[in-house]
């Protein structure tokens, strides 16, 4: 009994005085994408809140897998986290055969930050306004429409697959190294449609070089409200809710991932911060470090039976 009261009193002081130092929250990506702004976003406020700096630490490769590992195999005392697209976390294990780590096992969640839907958008030399004409399209011509994605696994790949076998057409996979080289062939109409983040597509769509059709949100997206859903478009079967989240290495004490998620949900709540969020595309979503282990849980089982429908495997 003596045991358990003192180990509880040292978590209590323990939580009371996290951070004590800088905290590394590891970044999966190249600096620049959605993830990386987001991260960014929340770590200045955290770093307020705190009174310590979290600083960001790009680790880039394997569609994430790299930053995951490093972080899981960090030591469990809260200071290396890691802010990852829900992506690498939910179908990274299906999509590789051999893991470094175990997602689930190894990581903890700590919080949901900010969701960041996909939208459809096509060259405008593709006469379909709408995507059952664009589908329309696509069924009379098998296979002569391609799609770009940012590579192989990518949320923009995965988005595409899925609406491919949704909406139950052949359209064509051209695999770019990267958002930037793949928007800039679909505006140069070398390829003719690409799911892809909502801020780096809506100045191209709101001048005209490219054509906008519907996002993969269950709702339309505050940082365009013009936009319908697919589920609007018709097709209600393609939700894609792309989020960035934080965790921790398995171990990290649960009155850390508490003082975490708090300051966390906290910073969600600010005008401020949600108008940053909104000005790039990104929304603020908030959920309990529970409620992350469970949308994980039912995300992963949903995309190994896309990734296994559409034979999706690693290049």
């Amino acid at each position: 009994m003596l045991g358990t009261l003192l180990a509880m009193c040292s978590a209590v002081v323990l939580a009371q005085s996290y951070p004590s130092k800088p905290v590394r929250v590891i970044v999966p990506y190249p600096p620049g994408g959605g993830a990386d702004f987001v991260t960014r976003v929340f770590t200045k406020t955290l770093s307020d809140a705190f009174g310590q700096q979290f600083f960001v630490d790009n680790r880039a490769g394997a569609n994430g897998n790299i930053g995951a590992e490093i972080a899981a195999k960090s030591p469990p005392n809260g200071y290396t986290l890691l802010s990852v697209a829900n992506t690498t976390v939910t179908i990274n294990p299906s999509l590789y055969r051999q893991m470094p780590i175990e997602m689930t096992r190894d990581l903890t969640p700590v919080g949901i930050m900010a969701g960041q839907p996909n939208v459809l958008i096509a060259h405008p030399a593709l006469p379909a306004r709408t995507v059952k004409e664009l589908v329309a399209i696509a069924r009379a011509r098998p296979g002569q429409l391609d799609y770009a994605s940012a590579g192989t696994g990518s949320s923009s790949h995965i988005a595409a697959e899925l609406f491919r076998v949704v909406a139950k057409i052949d359209i064509t996979h051209v695999p770019y190294k990267g958002n930037g080289p793949a928007m800039a062939d679909l505006i140069s109409g070398h390829v003719q449609l690409m799911f892809n983040n909502l801020a780096p597509s809506m100045p191209q769509v709101r001048t005209g070089k490219l054509r906008a059709y519907a996002v993969t949100s269950e709702k339309r997206s505050d940082a365009a409200p013009e936009i319908p859903t697919m589920a609007e478009a018709g097709y209600p079967g393609v939700v894609f809710n792309l989020w960035v989240g934080m965790l921790a290495p398995t171990g990290t004490p649960a009155e850390i991932v508490t003082r975490l998620n708090t300051e966390i949900v906290k910073a969600a709540q600010s005008r401020e911060l949600r108008e940053r969020l909104l000005a790039e595309g990104s929304e603020p979503v908030t959920v309990s470090p529970s409620r992350m282990a469970e949308v994980v849980r039912q995300e992963t089982g949903r995309w190994a039976k896309i990734v296994k429908a559409a034979n999706i495997t690693p290049q």
